[in-house]
């Protein structure tokens, strides 16, 4: 098997000559959780950037010592960083992808609050599915492209940004509910967590329509399980 490719910024460069004033990376980590927010990581560049962190790569191809390395150099090299949060009673509520939009919306509100013009920016969304443009009142020039955290070093940065900050948020959530395993599982539906969930049943930082099949049990907390 051929190693992986680096990321590299041809995606972005070509939307730079086309016009954009600024190019925005936007990944999302923590769709297919059980628990947890989902997360929607925003990486903007600006047509002088420099070339990327050496080793950046999509999040789910770094270690996690190599991943917390890696970000705070994309947090030097952008010019702006931002992740948008959507709880878990919001993904009950509205649904993953309606989830989706409110947390990408949120990131880059947080972008435009660090000087970002989001209006006039191209944004590189990763994967098939505009699910960013809807949730937005009046949205910028927004590219969907398959694997573009693979391939754009942009949408890169914004994954690794997205997945240190939704894995601190699940290890803060284990404190309070250590039965579940977060720290570890990260809210992702493994053997452990979904036994944990079985004895204790679910907290309330579980998607509960993720889990029909298993009863609450709001008092599942660090000093009743």
């Amino acid at each position: 098997m051929a190693p992986p490719v680096d990321p590299t910024l041809e995606v972005e460069r070509a939307l730079f000559e086309a016009g954009a004033p600024v190019v925005i990376g936007v990944d999302e980590v923590g769709r297919g959780a059980i628990a947890g927010v989902v997360a929607v990581g925003a990486c903007a560049i600006h047509r002088s950037v420099d070339a990327p962190p050496a080793g950046l790569r999509d999040s789910k191809l770094l270690s996690g010592p190599r991943r917390a390395a890696i970000e705070p150099l994309v947090r030097t090299w952008a010019l702006a960083v931002a992740v948008g949060e959507a709880e878990p009673a919001e993904v009950d509520d509205l649904g993953i992808v309606a989830a989706l939009g409110l947390a990408g919306r949120r990131a880059l509100i947080r972008l435009y609050e660090q000087g970002v013009d989001v209006a006039a920016a191209s944004v590189l969304l990763d994967g098939g599915h505009d699910w960013l443009t809807p949730a937005l009142v009046s949205p910028p020039r927004v590219i969907a492209r398959v694997k573009a955290d693979r391939d754009c070093a942009a949408v890169a940065g914004a994954s690794v940004v997205a997945k240190q900050h939704r894995d601190a948020l699940m290890i803060a959530d284990h404190v309070g509910w250590p039965a579940y395993g977060w720290s570890g599982n990260k809210g992702y539906g493994s053997a452990g967590h979904f036994a944990a969930i079985a004895e204790h049943g679910a907290s309330e930082r579980h998607r509960r329509t993720w889990l029909r099949a298993v009863p609450p049990a709001d008092g599942a907390r660090a000093n009743s399980v």
